[in-house]
């Protein structure tokens, strides 16, 4: 007989999602048992760096498959650049700056660099080559969106300009644009997101990395070891964890208007102290509670996973 989630958990998982005062889908499964417990888990919502996990996992694919290697050197260049948190921005002078596919992987995956990941997206062949990545390895409830640059804009109601490589002409932009017309795209993409990803989605793919279903095993460690490295996010669903536990993760947070936030997400691996695995997702689609609360719930997930994991002897 299939193992049964514990009752406990899934109380808990009803009871958060039914309490938050926003559009959010909650997803715990078990990588080991394979149940899960969801709170309107089906539901497409906004992933934004979420996105990140598919770009590093066909990445890894290719190099898997040796179209790719992570030592490769890559010239990043100024009409590369994209917008919002790029760190490597300050790096890329007139000459480009020069690094490798692997220095990329982690600035993507350690602190969601937006142009890392952008740069890398294109290298494997762009979003085709990510959906069709997540198709043939039988990822599904997620789709992948035009890219950064794209995304960002169209979900503000602009069309991208090239010109605007670096954010600034793109934020000016936003800022001349009336209160009116932005929402009325804001509100499109979040009835139909192009990057769009269910929270059972999200931890099915998660299971079947944390499994060896995805990558070889090489690829399979080095993914999870950035995502366990990753500096984002430290107060979301890692705040909920004792100590012994760990978490591989990737946070994801879209654009703001007014006091409406849009795509407040973390996904990951949680590992109990015994080795026992959870994929667990928390995807805030839209709400208007401050970040503090938001993140007390991701955390109260994770403190729900640990309680439901000692109280059946885990």
């Amino acid at each position: 007989m299939r193992p049964q989630a514990p009752a406990a958990l899934l109380n808990a998982v009803q009871a958060l999602g039914q309490s938050f005062n926003g559009d959010v889908g909650i997803s715990v499964r078990d990588v080991e048992e394979g149940w899960t417990v969801a709170w309107a888990g089906d539901k497409p919502r906004p992933q934004q760096s979420v996105s990140k996990l598919w770009v590093a996992i066909a990445l890894m694919d290719a190099v898997d498959r040796g179209r790719l290697g992570i030592d490769h050197s890559v010239t990043v260049r100024q009409s590369d650049l994209t917008l919002f948190h790029q760190p490597i921005r300050p790096l890329v002078g007139k000459d480009g700056y020069r690094t490798t596919i692997g220095d990329l992987l982690h600035g993507a995956m350690t602190r969601s660099d937006n142009t890392a990941n952008d740069v890398l997206l294109w290298r494997v062949g762009g979003p085709d080559t990510v959906r069709r990545t997540l198709a043939e390895k039988g990822v599904a409830g997620v789709t992948f969106g035009p890219g950064e640059r794209l995304l960002q804009a169209r979900t503000a109601g602009l069309t991208w300009q090239p010109e605007w490589a670096g954010g600034w002409g793109f934020l000016q932009a936003r800022a001349a644009m009336s209160y009116e017309a932005r929402k009325r795209a804001l509100d499109r993409y979040l009835a139909d997101p192009e990057d769009g990803a269910s929270a059972n989605g999200v931890t099915l793919g998660l299971a079947l990395l944390a499994q060896g279903k995805l990558l070889s095993p090489a690829s399979t460690e080095k993914l999870l070891s950035l995502m366990r490295a990753s500096k984002t996010g430290t107060l979301r669903l890692k705040s909920g964890l004792r100590p012994g536990w760990t978490l591989a993760h990737k946070t994801g947070t879209g654009q703001d208007l007014g006091n409406l936030s849009t795509g407040y997400n973390d996904v990951g691996l949680i590992v109990a102290p015994d080795g026992h695995r959870y994929a667990v997702a928390v995807m805030i689609a839209s709400t208007r509670q401050p970040i503090p609360a938001r993140m007390r719930l991701m955390g109260d997930v994770s403190r729900a996973i640990v309680s439901s994991h000692v109280g059946t002897g885990g």
